[in-house]
C-alpha cells in the first residue's frame, strides 16, 4: 500500500507547471468567455427546448471526472421519457425527437457542458467522461485517464 500511495505523489509531483497552474484557470477563462458569447443561443436552445421536450430541457448524467470523482455532466435533452406498456423505456430512435436530432447533429447538445467546465468539473481539453459503470471494469491504465 505504501508504494502505491508513493506512486500517486510521484506521479502527482510529475505534472509540469501548466497542468498544476494553467490548465485550470485557462478552462475557467476560456469556458467564461464562450459561455457570454454563446449565452443569446443558450438562452434560445433552453427556450425552445422547453416547447420541445414539453418541460425541462436539460439531461444530467453522473459521470467520473478527475480522480474519479461523480459529478453530473449537462447536456440538452434530446430524447422524450417514453415508455412501452411493462413501463420499459422505448428505443432510442423512437424516443429522439426532431429538434433532438437538430441538436444531436450540430452537437449543440453538447453546450451546457461549458457549465461543467466553469465549475471544475470537466476540462475543454481532455478525456471525454464515461458513464461511471465503467469504472469498475477499467484496467490500470485505462483508469490513468481520471488523473
Amino acid at each position: 500500500m505504501a508504494q502505491k500511495d508513493t506512486q500517486q505523489v510521484f506521479e502527482k509531483k510529475r505534472q509540469g507547471i501548466y497542468a498544476r497552474y494553467i490548465k485550470r484557470g485557462m478552462d475557467f477563462i476560456l469556458s467564461l468567455i464562450a459561455l457570454v458569447i454563446l449565452s443569446p443561443l443558450l438562452l434560445l436552445l433552453t427556450i425552445t427546448g422547453m416547447a420541445a421536450m414539453k418541460g425541462n430541457p436539460f439531461f444530467a448524467q453522473e459521470r467520473p471526472g478527475k480522480d474519479a470523482k461523480i459529478f453530473k455532466m449537462m447536456k440538452f435533452r434530446s430524447m422524450l421519457h417514453a415508455t412501452d406498456k411493462e413501463g420499459n423505456p422505448l428505443p432510442d430512435d423512437q424516443r429522439i425527437t426532431p429538434f433532438g436530432h437538430k441538436l444531436r447533429s450540430t452537437s449543440l447538445d453538447e453546450m451546457p457542458q461549458l457549465i461543467n467546465v466553469l465549475k471544475g468539473d470537466m476540462s475543454i481539453v481532455g478525456p471525454r467522461p464515461k458513464m461511471k459503470d465503467f469504472l469498475e471494469h477499467y484496467t490500470p491504465e485505462q483508469k490513468r485517464r481520471h488523473e
